[in-house]
């Protein structure tokens, strides 16, 4: 005897978004750490979060940053196809730097032209600016060759750099196998005395989670890639709860320009 299904007597009543507000991710299909780091740091009743990879494959090096420029548009579309996003996250530092922001934000609007585009190198700027640092110590996974775009990135931001050191790896992959007790250590000996505060770049790096503790071990405001797109893509859709526990940067506001 085949069951007897029963069609409901009504419709459901459906609410204009299952979430208030929608955040695209486009990551390396290396990616390890951007999409565990959203899931703690940005996610909530609010706020729902949303992923496409994009090809890429190792090694870093500038020409393979570069060629994932093509790829930018196409991945955006396959989020949530035909709806809006609010922002819309790249979440690559070193590529951030290669291709540029801008064409960054216009290859992404192609597809998005609503959304709010967010890349770690504009973050961690407007990050610095924020925390009122002049004066930097930078900290990278990369080798010189990728590292010294980055370099030249933020001193054009205005930012004095004070010392700048890079830990030489060229997988991404392994660049997420840094230990947290290592990333603390080497965050360490990157910090220059004179410097106001410490940047830690790369999104497959697990900095995020340790932050604060950096900060109580050197006693400087600390931003790492993950935590400046986290903090950026929170305060676009108006989460202002500080949250202190996660370090300095998440207790304070976007300045006015990034607004």
């Amino acid at each position: 005897m085949p069951t007897t299904i029963q069609p409901s007597a009504r419709p459901p009543h459906l609410d204009e978004r299952a979430f208030d507000k929608r955040i695209g991710l486009v990551i390396l299909a290396t990616d390890h750490t951007t999409e565990p780091d959203f899931a703690a740091l940005v996610a909530g009743e609010r706020i729902g979060i949303y992923v496409n990879r994009v090809p890429y494959a190792n090694p870093v090096t500038p020409d393979n940053l570069r060629a994932m420029q093509p790829s930018l548009t196409a991945g955006a579309a396959l989020i949530l196809p035909g709806e809006t996003l609010d922002v819309v996250m790249y979440s690559c530092t070193s590529a951030s730097v290669m291709i540029g922001d801008a064409e960054i934000e216009q290859a992404i609007h192609a597809a998005k032209p609503q959304a709010r585009v967010v890349t770690p190198t504009a973050a961690a700027a407007a990050a610095l600016n924020a925390l009122g640092a002049r004066r930097i110590s930078v900290l990278t996974p990369y080798t010189v060759e990728t590292s010294q775009p980055m370099a030249e990135y933020f001193a054009a931001q205005g930012f004095i750099i004070d010392r700048f050191t890079c830990i030489g790896l060229t997988d991404d992959r392994e660049m997420a196998r840094i230990s947290h007790d290592d990333i603390v250590a080497f965050a360490r000996a990157a910090m220059a005395e004179e410097s106001d505060a410490l940047f830690i770049s790369c999104t497959a790096v697990r900095a995020a989670a340790v932050v604060a503790r950096i900060e109580a071990s050197i006693g400087k405001a600390v931003v790492s890639s993950n935590l400046a797109t986290a903090w950026m893509c929170l305060r676009l859709c108006g989460e202002s709860d500080a949250r202190p526990a996660l370090g300095r940067l998440m207790t304070l506001a976007l300045p006015p320009a990034v607004c």
